[in-house]
């Protein structure tokens, strides 16, 4: 889901605080991103996990956005070009990892649950010293967060992203105005394609049907307001679904649980 940030807001190029090399196979630093803060694209030649405790991220790359809100984080694989951005504020935990770390991680960006004792030991290792000992408890606690990672489950927050032009016209119209309810056969004709040929595209591009790539997007859209408290009511009619109970089921199918469940059992 992309969520433009305002005009007015400063944009920053990398945070000023990133270190040319990693002095320790893991560090971890901690920031508070201000409403509307905006880091432009740039990789790193380590892992990166990014990870707020309060707020909301939300991550892009050439392939797709990725929203998330504490329960969850994004793993980003060394050398991928990233841009995050955060829309209402957050607490910001940046966890970088020697990219040998990556061996039996995922290739490419995904999102993972994050437990009640990762997200603590998340917050916990923040504070620790960039050389600290690795052989003592610090170094045997950064060997547990990277265990606790490793078995961490995949979730389904990802929006990805076409990149033929007549495609990417319909995906933006809808990322903007996630309530549109026109089929793909209206919509073409702004496309300038037929239907037949953009539902090809979202398969072969996206690997979804047009139903169930709107049907992502507007889960994406939810969850930045879901996560600051927004009735379930007034997102799913916002939305464009017919009743709450039907985004409901959605947001279940989707996720697993209904969405009061969702944010308040992680």
């Amino acid at each position: 889901m992309r969520i433009e940030p305002p005009l007015n807001q400063p944009l920053v190029s990398k945070p000023n605080d990133v270190p040319a090399e990693l002095v320790r196979p893991v560090m971890v630093r901690a920031a508070n991103m201000r409403p509307g803060r905006r880091v432009l694209p740039h990789s790193h030649a380590w892992c990166q996990l990014a990870y707020a405790s309060e707020g909301v991220l939300a991550i892009y790359t050439n392939q797709g956005s990725w929203v998330v809100p504490p329960q969850r984080a994004v793993w980003i694989p060394h050398e991928t070009e990233h841009e995050v951005y955060s829309p209402h504020g957050s607490k910001w935990r940046a966890l970088h990892l020697d990219k040998e770390f990556s061996q039996g991680m995922p290739d490419s960006c995904c999102v993972i649950s994050v437990s009640k004792l990762l997200r603590e030991m998340l917050i916990h290792a923040a504070i620790l010293p960039v050389e600290y000992d690795e052989q003592g408890a610090d170094g045997r606690l950064m060997q547990v967060l990277m265990d606790q990672i490793r078995a961490a489950k995949t979730v389904p927050l990802h929006l990805p992203l076409p990149q033929d032009a007549r495609l990417r016209r319909v995906t933006e119209l809808l990322i903007h105005t996630p309530s549109d309810p026109r089929r793909l056969e209206d919509l073409a004709c702004d496309a300038g394609a037929s239907s037949r040929t953009l539902a090809r595209l979202f398969s072969k591009e996206l690997g979804m049907t047009f139903r169930q790539w709107r049907s992502q997007c507007r889960l994406m859209a939810s969850l930045e307001r879901l996560a600051l408290g927004e009735p379930v009511t007034t997102v799913a009619i916002d939305l464009g679904y017919d009743s709450p109970s039907a985004f409901i089921a959605m947001f279940k199918r989707t996720l697993g649980k209904p969405p009061a469940a969702y944010f308040a059992t992680q």
